[in-house]
C-alpha cells in the first residue's frame, strides 16, 4: 500500500482541505481561494487540492469540491467539460517522415485552431461551412440544445454548431507523441468552445443575481451558488450536462479528422484507437463517496472509478502521462489534470525570452513564436513533481513524449 501523500490544512468556519501538494509550489493566493469555498456552508467533508493546484477565475484550478444541497456554476467555470483525448495508433516512431512539418500543417487545415475576429470577418477557429460529419454529430445534441435555449434564448445565437470539432486557443493543443515503446500516440485537450463558455458566463451572472436578490453574504462573490430544489439548480445541472456531452464529441470529432489528416500523410495504412481515453476535467457531476449521493465539482482535475484510466499532460515541452486511477477516496477518486501553471500568462510574456521557448521546445515539430511564450514549458510546473506528490493517486501506465504540438 503507497504511503498517504496528502497534507491536512485546518480552516477556520470550514471544511479542511486535504492538498497532494508535497515537492510542488502553492502560492499562498490559491492556498487563500481553496480556503474561501471551504467556507461554504454545503461543502461534503473536505475539499481536495490536487498537486496542479493554482488561482483560478471564481474556484482553484486543480480543486476538487464536493457539495450537498447546491451548485457553484463559477467552480465549474466557463470552459464546461474541457478535458483530453488520446488513441494509441499502430504506428510506430520510424514510421513517421524525418521532417513533421507537414504532419504539423496537416493537422492545423484539418481543425480549426486559434481565433481572429475582425469586422465582417468569419472567426478562423470556426466551420466557415461545417463538413457533414459535424452536421451529423450536431445532430445527437441539437433536441436537447432546443429545449435549454426554450428557457434561455440568448444561448441560441452562439458558437454552438461552426465549435464543433474545433480546438481553441490558449492551453488548448493536439499533440503527436511517443510512448515509451516508441509507439505513436495522438492526444488533445479542448472543452465545449463557444457555448460551453456562454452557458457558464450566463449561469454565474445569474447565481450572483439570484445571491444579491436574496441577500446572501459570501466570502467571495465568485461562490454564488444555486440551492438544489430551484428552477435555477435543474436549468443549470441540465444545461451544463449537455455542454459536457458537447465538450466529449468536439474531441471526438477533432481526434477523426486528426487521424484521417495523418493518413493523408503517412502512406502507410494504420489502425487507431487500439488504446483510447476520453475525459473531462472540468465539470459536474453526481457520485457516491463515504457513502452519501453528492455533487462532485472538478475544476482541473481528473475523476475515475478505480481502475479506469486518465490522462496528465505535462506543458508543449514536457512529458505526459495515460495513468489508471487508484481510487483514492480521500481525493473522491480525482487526480491532476495536468502539470498546473506556475507563471501566469502576463509574467511568462514578460520573463520568458524567445530563446528560452526555443531551447525547451527542442525536438518538438511546434510554434516557436512569441505569440505562444504564455503556453511555454517555464510557465509550467514540473510534471515529474506534479506526478509525485500523487503516487498514492493514481500509478503510470504510459509516458508519451510529444513529437509534434499544435496550439491555438
Amino acid at each position: 500500500m503507497t504511503q498517504t501523500t496528502y497534507e491536512y490544512e485546518h480552516v477556520e468556519g470550514g471544511v479542511p482541505i486535504k492538498m497532494w501538494t508535497r515537492g510542488v509550489p502553492v502560492d499562498d493566493k490559491a492556498r487563500a481561494q481553496l480556503s474561501r469555498a471551504a467556507q461554504m456552508p454545503f461543502i461534503f467533508k473536505h475539499v481536495a487540492a490536487m498537486p496542479d493546484v493554482h488561482v483560478g477565475i471564481g474556484a482553484t484550478v486543480g480543486s476538487v469540491i464536493p457539495t450537498k444541497g447546491a451548485v457553484i456554476p463559477a467552480a465549474v467555470g466557463v470552459d464546461i467539460g474541457c478535458g483530453m483525448m488520446a488513441a494509441r495508433t499502430s504506428l510506430v516512431a520510424s514510421d513517421l517522415p524525418d521532417n513533421l512539418e507537414g504532419i504539423r500543417s496537416a493537422i492545423e487545415r484539418a481543425v480549426p485552431h486559434g481565433r481572429d475576429v475582425g469586422r465582417g470577418q468569419r472567426d478562423k477557429g470556426s466551420w466557415g461551412d461545417p463538413p457533414r460529419a459535424v452536421v451529423d454529430a450536431w445532430s445527437t445534441l441539437v433536441e436537447r440544445f432546443r429545449r435549454i435555449v426554450a428557457k434561455y434564448p440568448k444561448l441560441e445565437k452562439t458558437n454552438h454548431l461552426v465549435h464543433l470539432g474545433t480546438l481553441g486557443t490558449g492551453n488548448h493543443f493536439i499533440e503527436l507523441c511517443l510512448d515509451e515503446e516508441q509507439r505513436v500516440w495522438v492526444m488533445l485537450h479542448s472543452g465545449s468552445r463557444g457555448i460551453g463558455n456562454a452557458i457558464g458566463t450566463y449561469f454565474i451572472t445569474l447565481a450572483k443575481q439570484d445571491m444579491r436578490k436574496w441577500h446572501i453574504n459570501l466570502p467571495d462573490e465568485d461562490l454564488a451558488y444555486f440551492p438544489e430544489g430551484t428552477d435555477h439548480f435543474d436549468d443549470y445541472v441540465e444545461a451544463v450536462e449537455w455542454a459536457q456531452d458537447f465538450a466529449k464529441l468536439n474531441r471526438r470529432v477533432m481526434m477523426s479528422h486528426v487521424i484521417d489528416a495523418l493518413r493523408g500523410q503517412i502512406a502507410k495504412p494504420f489502425d487507431a484507437e487500439l488504446e483510447a481515453v476520453n475525459c473531462h476535467h472540468n465539470y459536474v457531476t453526481r457520485e457516491n463517496h463515504f457513502g452519501e449521493n453528492v455533487l462532485v465539482t472538478r475544476k482541473g482535475a481528473v475523476r475515475a472509478a478505480k481502475g479506469t484510466m486518465g490522462i496528465i499532460p505535462g506543458s508543449m515541452g514536457a512529458k505526459s502521462f495515460i495513468v489508471r486511477v487508484l481510487g483514492n477516496s480521500d481525493s473522491f477518486d480525482s487526480c491532476s489534470h495536468g502539470a498546473g501553471r506556475v507563471m501566469s500568462r502576463t509574467e511568462a510574456k514578460r520573463v520568458v525570452t524567445l530563446d528560452e521557448h526555443i531551447a525547451d521546445t527542442a525536438g518538438v515539430e511546434c510554434r516557436k513564436d512569441a505569440g505562444v511564450i504564455d503556453e511555454t514549458p517555464r510557465a509550467y510546473k514540473p510534471i515529474e513533481a506534479v506526478m509525485a506528490a500523487q503516487a498514492d493517486l493514481v500509478e503510470i501506465v504510459h509516458t508519451l513524449k510529444q513529437v509534434v504540438c499544435v496550439k491555438g
